[in-house]
């Protein structure tokens, strides 16, 4: 994923490892997280696969500036296109990206995405129904209060996931 969000930032422009880090923390950093120690042997790894190049600037810090080169925009661009996926987040990061996708392949995979939430949201909805009627049964309700509190939690947290995919996908929020 690193590398993933590496390319994306280098989109915008070259920049330092230093950069990287900077605006990564300052743009997707509220839903992803990267070390310094994680971001160099990445970006190592880019520039061994040809997806980055590296310039030595020989300024005082010796700093390198990374640049994408066009097989690193494709292979980039290739995954923004594949199916939004639900794990760890990832789709936020592909979304933030979603300026360099074709409007097509976004309208596509948001719908998609978004009807993926709908079903979740129902199928939680019919675990909530029948939880609720089982706990109607029991003494001692309070026994299970924070393993039904997480189950609320998951369907409230759906639901606004699928709100914000609707505006999005109508182009509401800005």
């Amino acid at each position: 994923m690193i590398e993933l969000v590496i390319l994306g930032m280098l989109i915008e422009g070259k920049m330092s490892g230093y950069d990287i880090k900077k605006v990564t923390e300052q743009t997707v950093g509220i839903f992803y997280k990267m070390s310094y120690g994680s971001l160099y042997p990445a970006l190592k790894r880019l520039v061994q696969s040809e997806y980055v190049t590296e310039e030595e600037t020989n300024d005082s810090k010796n700093k390198k500036i990374y640049s994408i080169t066009d097989e690193g925009r494709s292979h980039f661009i290739q995954w923004l296109r594949e199916p939004l996926q639900s794990n760890k987040r990832e789709y936020l990061i592909k979304i933030f990206f979603y300026d360099y996708l074709d409007a097509a392949a976004k309208k596509q995979n948001l719908i998609a995405y978004q009807q993926n939430i709908a079903h979740q949201i129902s199928q939680m909805e019919a675990v909530q129904s029948i939880v609720s009627k089982e706990l109607e049964q029991l003494e001692d309700k309070e026994q299970y209060y924070y393993r039904v509190s997480v189950m609320h939690y998951g369907v409230h947290f759906f639901k606004m996931e699928n709100e914000w995919l609707k505006k999005i996908i109508d182009k509401e929020e800005l």
